[in-house]
């Protein structure tokens, strides 16, 4: 039988700095006590609530998504002490300890409301201070199916914590104004906190009996905020790095261990204690039931409720549909079969079967995924950026699209280079594709503006991007924390290469450098236990570097947004949340040789008068590759490295298709399986051209039988298995890991049998595919 207990208020390592536990170790502690419900009630924001969504779907747990939030007092504060205190190393005072309201989603509905409350208290705040207000609450929970809950730490807690009734009923008659009594909790706490305050059974069973008197419902919480009690040391160096102190009993939330992930027997014994308190005559079921009321009311369907596995994309109606005549969204996959069709006869003129034939392939997967919005809100933003006289160029798997190609996204003619679909777009993954966008770098924000007016704010958001505890600066705050020298801790920080927290002890036993620099003290044990302990915790939120959101009019229902430091509307997920979303993830790359470019350009105009079309340009022209032959290339984009030129200068490319190669070649991953030796020797004419097999010749002529791109990976699957493209490029992903890679290869030879292949050409070909595919480089890139 599950564990009835329903733990309501949990806070995770996303609420930045006060957590110390990960959301997908809490939900597996919940999965451990047999619990079916658990909540989740970060700080100041929903940064986790994507992930904690899905280990809930792993493990069959239902979700309870809230907020814990910051609130000016509901009543005015004249006569009454603000507990705010000046922080000890300088800076500016944070963490001002106001009263805290948590509120939870109860439905789709709330759910959005949630993300709008979220969104309204940092956009209406000082940034990085969210202070939400009674009246923002009163708001959301008018428009939504939300329930406020006033813990301990509320104002009402405060007011009873003091032993202030009156004010506390004076709070408490306010609430009941601003939110509908069946939408209002009290929500007590019992961590056996000694004397009569805050934490204490005494302050628990003061709070109840209020709620009884006043006919309000009441819960149990237990104010999570770790996994395990060993922990209790990381929430210590976490308080006083938010707040910016050194350690110091005054300046920690704790007073004990106690805020862990208990068990529901733990919790029923603290609701008898609670409520004999208070004055009831059950043994605490009653408390344990209405909390466990409580979290049925508010558990939620991570798909139907979060939107996961669903698609958003911005509606037809804002779209540049040229002219087609549209009814309703679904004519999105006309219009882009009309402007596929005119942009095929722009690109080619007279078009060939083959090219006709793809085009049609094309555009039938982007109907069964239902994707033509993507591509035509891709298009439009290209649009937007050259009218705006920024050159902009597509990269990535996506310059694999003919549709891309037509469409005008992408320069690259993928029938030309032998480029497929598949690796960018497949039917058999049900993800988004992903295309990114190379603008001038000293224009990228201008690109921002643009898309922020043409789309509204409604649709538009960038991405963020959570920076986590890596070992230096785990060093720097836990340092800071035991007070160590500033001078020591920059020593110790600046010692350690950048690498993960939890693994700053083996870095002490491996490396004899930092043995040598006395790392290896008895005396810095703590330190580096407490370093370990914050691997992986996020530490602050910042804008992502390209990442921007594109969505229909229901964005700010499914994430909330708070300002950049720059001013940008900027959700609280980071790219790999938005994408389980399904949002449109744009990146928008600022690339410095794309003005490098655009000044060049500008220059000869202006000294030359001459006008320089850059897209016109041949790819053959001779006194280039007599250049790039003497390696002559600083200044030309990604082969201007001292590595890049020793290469080019080996390699001698005389083509466009060579550059490509070369460029291909030069990765970690074919530099330590040695590709680059045999393509040379073959390149060069001292070694003949070796295949595997003479079906795999037209696959690997551009390469000399070397295995180098992605697409050539998957081309060899699909040639000796018989399976579709979409099918070889499932079977290349899954060479990436040990465990996928068996079942490939329990897959693959088989069907290579029946297919009447020899045993040494199988085994040769997957010591190939084994050795290279994981090791290959998209050459759509």
């Amino acid at each position: 039988m599950a564990d009835p207990f329903v733990h309501l208020r949990v806070a995770s390592g996303y609420s930045l700095q006060y957590g110390a536990s990960h959301p997908a170790d809490l939900v597996a502690r919940a999965a451990e006590h047999d619990m079916d419900i658990l909540g989740l009630t970060d700080r100041d924001g929903l940064y986790g609530a994507v992930r904690f969504a899905k280990a809930c779907l792993r493990a069959r747990i239902s979700p309870v998504l809230g907020v814990d939030l910051a609130t000016e007092p509901v009543l005015p504060t004249r006569g009454r002490r603000r507990t705010t205190r000046t922080p000890v190393r300088g800076g500016e005072t944070r963490d001002h300890r106001l009263p805290r309201t948590v509120v939870l989603a109860t439905s789709k509905l709330g759910w959005g409301s949630l993300c709008r409350l979220v969104s309204r208290t940092h956009l209406d705040g000082v940034r990085g201070t969210p202070i939400t207000r009674g009246d923002l609450v009163a708001e959301a929970a008018a428009a939504g199916e939300l329930v406020v809950l006033l813990g301990v730490d509320s104002e009402f807690g405060q007011a009873v914590a003091a032993e202030r009734f009156d004010l506390a009923m004076a709070v408490l008659d306010r609430w009941r104004g601003l939110v509908p009594t069946r939408n209002l909790v009290i929500a007590v706490s019992h961590h056996r906190v000694g004397g009569r305050g805050a934490g204490s059974a005494a302050c628990a069973g003061r709070m109840l009996r209020i709620a009884d008197e006043q006919g309000i419902p009441s819960v149990l919480t237990h104010n999570v905020r770790m996994v395990d009690r060993h922990l209790a040391p990381t929430l210590d160096v976490l308080d006083c790095a938010r707040r910016l102190v050194a350690l110091d009993r005054r300046h920690v939330d704790r007073s004990n261990a106690e805020g862990y992930l208990t068990s529901g027997k733990e919790m029923l014994e603290l609701a008898g204690e609670v409520s004999h308190l208070a004055g009831r005559s059950d043994d605490g079921e009653k408390l344990i039931m209405a909390t466990r009321t409580l979290g049925v009311r508010c558990q939620l369907d991570p798909r139907a409720d979060l939107g996961l596995g669903e698609v958003h994309l911005p509606e037809l109606s804002v779209l540049n549909t040229h002219g087609v005549p549209v009814a309703s969204d679904d004519d999105a996959q006309q219009v882009l079969i009309q402007r596929c069709e005119a942009g095929l006869v722009w690109r080619y003129g007279t078009p060939d079967a083959a090219t006709t034939e793809r085009l049609a392939d094309e555009l039938a997967v982007i109907e069964q995924m239902g994707f033509a919005s993507y591509f035509l809100t891709v298009a439009d933003v290209v649009d937007l950026v050259r009218e705006m006289g920024v050159r902009c160029a597509a990269r990535g798997s996506g310059a694999g699209s003919l549709v891309n190609h037509v469409l005008g996204i992408s320069g690259v003619d993928p029938m030309r280079h032998g480029l497929v679909m598949e690796r960018f777009l497949s039917p058999l993954r049900i993800a988004l594709p992903d295309i990114d966008l190379d603008v001038e770098s000293d224009r990228r924000l201008e690109v921002y503006d643009k898309i922020l007016a043409t789309f509204g704010g409604e649709r538009v958001a960038c991405v963020a991007m959570l920076d986590t505890y890596r070992v230096r600066h785990a060093v720097r705050d836990v340092g800071a924390a035991l007070s160590l020298p500033p001078s020591e801790i920059d020593a110790i920080a600046k010692a350690f290469p950048h690498i993960r927290a939890r693994d700053a002890r083996a870095a002490l036993r491996d490396l004899p450098e930092l043995r040598n620099a006395g790392l290896g003290e008895r005396r810095l044990d703590l330190l580096f236990e407490l370093v370990e302990s914050l691997d992986g915790l996020p530490r602050h939120v910042a804008l992502h570097p390209c990442g921007v959101l594109l969505s229909d009019t229901s964005l700010l229902d499914r994430t909330p947004v708070e300002a950049s430091h720059g001013g940008y509307p900027m959700s609280q997920y980071d790219k790999d949340d938005v994408e389980d979303l399904g949002l449109l993830k744009l990146d928008v790359l600022g690339i410095r040789m794309q003005s490098s470019m655009a000044h060049a350009l500008v220059e000869i105009r202006r000294t030359t008068a001459v006008e320089v079309d850059l897209e016109s340009l041949p790819f053959d022209d001779t006194d280039t590759f007599a250049m790039i032959k003497n390696a002559a290339t600083l200044g030309c984009f990604q082969i201007e490295s001292p590595g890049q030129r020793e290469l080019i200068g080996k390699f001698a490319p005389e083509t466009f298709g060579d550059i490509i190669t070369d460029i291909s070649l030069f990765r970690p991953g074919p530099v330590k399986s040695d590709m680059v030796t045999p393509f040379l020797e073959v390149k060069q004419g001292w070694a003949p051209a070796r295949y595997i097999h003479p079906d795999l010749a037209e696959h690997l002529a551009e390469t000399g039988g070397v295995v180098v791109f992605h697409e050539q990976v998957i081309k060899i699957i699909a040639t000796l298995t018989g399976c579709t493209l979409a099918e070889a490029d499932e079977a290349r992903r899954g060479l990436g890991d040990f465990e996928g890679k068996e079942q490939v290869r329990d897959w693959f030879a088989p069907a290579l049998r029946r297919r009447g292949y020899t045993e040494p050409v199988i085994a040769k070909v997957w010591e190939v595919l084994e050795a290279f595919a994981s090791f290959g480089f998209c050459k759509a890139h």
